[in-house]
């Protein structure tokens, strides 16, 4: 019987970034959980994913019934609940027993767990306290992580069409036409006679392509200038980089980042999971400071400044997305034109 240990959970389950919650609140625990789990039992990765889900509607009763120990009570709850979400795939990817199903039922779970105890969170505390605002926050926290949802897909989706294109026009490719309809296409078309195949009988070795900001992510020691140079490339790769523009407007952003990384940090700081445990932990958490001082319930204050601060990261990613565009169609024309 295989015997996991704990640099095996880290090798083989850790994401090479991750949020910072997730970093420092979550994975200590998880993976320590996850060795325990995969030596002792056979418990699979769908049915933790089923605790999980057990585990948040035990938060949103907590949270419905709205008076400070369940709302402690939901909070510890919730972020119990995340740990076991994490615990599933490390599961998976650990023993290699995970599915496709198992994917789309974690995040339907993970949904699912979020909408409903954020709004037995709010409308609890409406009902008990009588104030119109948590009724109206319930839609606008709805609306943002929606939007995140489908900000950060569509984001996703043109990044790996630039990154395609500029991939193409490195290696000599034509991109298709349906490609340059279609941003989520990443079909390239080789023309006769490309990578030193005269006769266009054969196929000739691509050419290796390095984009800045994936070699910056695979080495956090690196620096952009060094990259750039081919430093850490091999020796006939073209280097690529799309975010000159938002290197050169935010300099200190380069340095911040890689300290960031070196603790698998991502720099989006407010993302999601940080959206959701501000609302569903830490905002809950804060009737135990009104309790001591009593100050008013602070779970509006935390959940308005949870949405103020998604939406500005937000808004950070497609200014970002924004200055790559400009720069993704620089690097296009010049690589056209090299070839």
């Amino acid at each position: 019987m295989t015997s996991f240990t704990l640099a095996d959970v880290r090798e083989r389950t850790y994401k090479k970034r991750d949020a910072w919650w997730t970093v420092f609140l979550v994975d200590p625990l998880a993976s320590r959980m996850v060795v325990l789990t995969a030596n002792r039992t056979g418990i699979t990765p769908n049915q933790i994913t089923f605790g999980a889900g057990v585990l948040g509607l035990g938060s949103a009763v907590c949270f419905a019934l709205a008076s400070w120990p369940w709302l402690v009570a939901g909070a510890v709850l919730f972020h119990l609940s995340f740990v076991l979400d994490c615990m599933d795939g490390k599961i998976a990817r650990l023993k290699g027993n995970g599915s496709v199903f198992g994917a789309w039922v974690d995040f339907v779970f993970d949904r699912v767990r979020f909408f409903g105890c954020m709004m037995a969170l709010l409308i609890g505390q409406w009902a008990a306290t009588g104030q119109v605002a948590y009724l109206l926050l319930a839609p606008v926290v709805t609306f943002l992580d929606l939007l995140r949802y489908l900000n950060g897909a569509q984001v996703a989706k043109t990044r790996q069409s630039m990154r395609a294109k500029l991939r193409a026009a490195a290696q000599g490719a034509t991109v298709d036409s349906m490609v340059e309809d279609d941003p989520e296409s990443t079909e390239t078309r080789r023309e006769p006679g490309a990578d030193g195949d005269a006769d266009g009988e054969g196929e000739g070795e691509a050419t290796p392509v390095v984009f800045v900001e994936e070699a910056l992510r695979d080495d956090p020691s690196a620096t952009p200038d060094q990259v750039r140079a081919g430093t850490n490339a091999p020796e006939d790769a073209r280097v690529i980089d799309v975010h000159r523009g938002f290197d050169q407007r935010f300099g200190w952003y380069g340095r911040l980042r890689a300290t960031l990384l070196r603790s698998r940090v991502r720099p989006h700081l407010f993302s999601g999971i940080e959206f959701e445990m501000f609302v569903c932990v830490v905002a809950p958490l804060t009737a135990l400071v009104a309790l001591v001082t009593a100050l008013p319930s602070l779970i509006i204050a935390v959940t308005v400044l949870s949405c103020a601060a998604l939406a500005v990261f937000e808004l950070l990613i497609v200014y970002k997305l924004w200055l790559a565009t400009r720069d993704f169609a620089v690097e296009l024309h010049r690589l056209r034109h090299e070839n």
